[in-house]
């Protein structure tokens, strides 16, 4: 058995050396069954900031909201009339902001690098949404903690990610190939998290999770 490395997304002494492809090192966990690089071999700020530079989430792309469509639908029919959310990692054409909001719902702006103004991470929302993003979280335990704290009791929480669901196929998926993607969640990491803080855990579609913080929460063991 290899040595134990403290799993990112957990954060329990509970990872091993799962592959090494391409000169990278991953790491999955026991316990969460989360995957993730070796800290040591991300790239560095600035040209991971140039990588998401030729992103171009064009808010009028019809075929970029029908891919947003996977998670606002099933949202939107959960959320209560004029809901305060935040779109949280939207990228530089907040798309997904403009959807919710043509359904009556008012969306703030987060981003790190296009939308980095902090104010907005001071606020309480109904409702989270984080699409293509939390496989880029460097401290993925620390996100999901101020998630839970800015979601209101009877919030949501809104995830889109690739799961990663084959081990065999883990070297060639094309996912994990862009370089930008640090960490990978299964359907058991994305549950696994819920419970850490109370919340239920719902999968509509392949690759979306709706996130729920019941009224009355009771911490997970």
């Amino acid at each position: 058995m290899g040595a134990h490395h403290r799993c990112i997304v957990c954060g329990l002494l509970s990872a091993e050396v799962f592959v090494n492809v391409d000169s990278y090192s991953y790491r999955r966990c026991n316990v969460c069954k989360a995957t993730f690089l070796n800290p040591a071999q991300r790239m560095l700020t600035e040209e991971e900031f140039g990588h998401y530079r030729k992103h171009r989430n064009d808010p009028a792309d019809k075929n970029y909201r029908r891919f947003l469509s996977k998670l606002a639908d099933p949202l939107l029919q959960r959320l209560s009339p004029h809901a305060k959310g935040l779109d949280y990692g939207c990228g530089p054409g907040p798309a997904l902001a403009c959807m919710l909001g043509e359904a009556g719902h008012r969306v703030e702006l987060f981003d790190p690098l296009f939308f980095p103004d902090p104010e907005p991470l001071d606020g309480l929302y109904d409702f989270i949404t984080c699409t293509e993003t939390i496989e880029h979280f460097h401290r993925p335990a620390d996100e999901f903690a101020r998630f839970d704290r800015m979601l209101r009791p009877g919030g949501w929480l809104a995830l889109m990610t690739c799961f990663q669901t084959d081990n065999d196929y883990f070297g060639s998926w094309y996912y994990r190939r862009d370089p930008t993607h640090v960490v990978f969640y299964s359907e058991v990491t994305l549950r696994h998290i819920a419970h850490r803080f109370g919340w239920t855990c719902e999968i509509p579609l392949k690759d979306v999770a709706l996130m729920h913080k019941p009224d009355k929460v009771c911490q997970g063991k």
